[in-house]
């Protein structure tokens, strides 16, 4: 269905040059989540993940945009108030852009990796798209009276 896979903004050109070596330079959290999301998540419909994905000029650790969803993988430079800061500007423009965001920190990743896949599982099947308007028009009966 192509209403629930709209694709985010445009990735700024940070944003695409900074990908790729995000890509191939994974944590041991984002690399051991990564396995598990590919591997050990029950499967769904709709619920391919990309890794290091830009969208506008941020780059989202992991994003299903099937299910609207992108998991983050905070390592502990995350504690810092600068950084909180940024996050929360960061999951408000992703928000805005219609996804729903999920952090973990690398310690749950790593050291109770079933209770994070029971929440992502959760996540996306927490996913109601709302459809556009009928490609018929109207949307009330048009039976005679």
């Amino acid at each position: 269905m192509v209403w629930n896979r709209e694709n985010p903004k445009p990735a700024s050109r940070e944003a695409k040059r900074n990908a790729p070596r995000l890509r191939r330079s994974l944590t041991d959290a984002e690399r051991r989540l990564w396995t598990a999301l590919r591997k050990e998540l029950p499967e769904m419909p709709d619920t391919h993940f990309r890794r290091q994905m830009p969208i506008g000029r941020y780059v989202a650790d992991f994003v299903c945009l099937g299910r609207r969803l992108i998991i983050e993988v905070d390592g502990e430079i995350h504690a810092d108030p600068e950084q909180k800061k940024r996050d929360v500007e960061r999951d408000a423009y992703l928000r805005a852009e219609n996804f729903r965001v999920v952090r973990f920190r690398n310690r749950d990743v790593m050291l109770d990796m079933t209770a994070v896949l029971k929440t992502i599982a959760v996540e996306l099947d927490r996913y109601t798209p709302t459809p556009g308007p009928s490609p018929q028009g109207g949307g009330e009966y048009g039976g005679s009276a």
